[in-house]
């Protein structure tokens, strides 16, 4: 399967954007650790309508002037990571969850690890909010694109001040 891909800078490093037939299917950090996120073949495509779709999503999104994306998701992994990560699309912006209440929020209160892991391998970030997902005490926990990152994007669509919905 072949995928392109942009890079774009960013506040929070150079992203790797990537997209397979019309859909956006990674948001890749500057830092990516190995097959974190398995994709096939990439080939650059800085004219990709996706691709420039998503850039300009991601500028507003940094500049403050958007706080919802619109763009067609193409989520590749098991059918328990898609329904963790379709949860994560409804966590509003500006507010968090614990792995706990997205465990409960999948009908499998007992998987929170699982959510945890799941969580770990989102590859659409930031459109698909991991970072909204924090420890049950309301602490940040571990990020794809390190912990300076996900207090980055917290305190962008918080202005400072993280949330936690019970």
């Amino acid at each position: 399967m072949t995928y392109h891909y942009k890079l774009m800078p960013s506040p929070v490093g150079e992203l790797t954007l990537v997209a397979r037939e019309g859909k956006l299917s990674a948001i890749l950090w500057e830092a990516e650790r190995a097959n974190r996120v398995r994709l096939g073949e990439l080939i650059e495509a800085n004219h990709n309508p996706v691709l420039l779709e998503t850039e300009r999503q991601l500028t507003e999104y940094f500049a403050g002037t958007r706080n919802q994306f619109e763009l067609e998701l193409d989520f590749a992994g098991t059918d328990f990571q898609k329904q963790v990560w379709q949860a994560l699309l409804t966590i509003p912006f500006g507010e968090t969850r614990s792995y706990s209440q997205i465990a409960q929020q999948i009908g499998n209160p007992k998987a929170v690890r699982a959510v945890g892991a799941a969580n770990g391998r989102n590859p659409i970030s930031i459109i698909a909010p991991c970072h909204r997902v924090v420890g049950a005490s309301g602490g940040l926990t571990g990020f794809a694109g390190g912990l300076e990152a996900k207090q980055y994007l917290l305190t962008l669509e918080d202005r400072g001040q993280v949330k936690m919905a019970f």
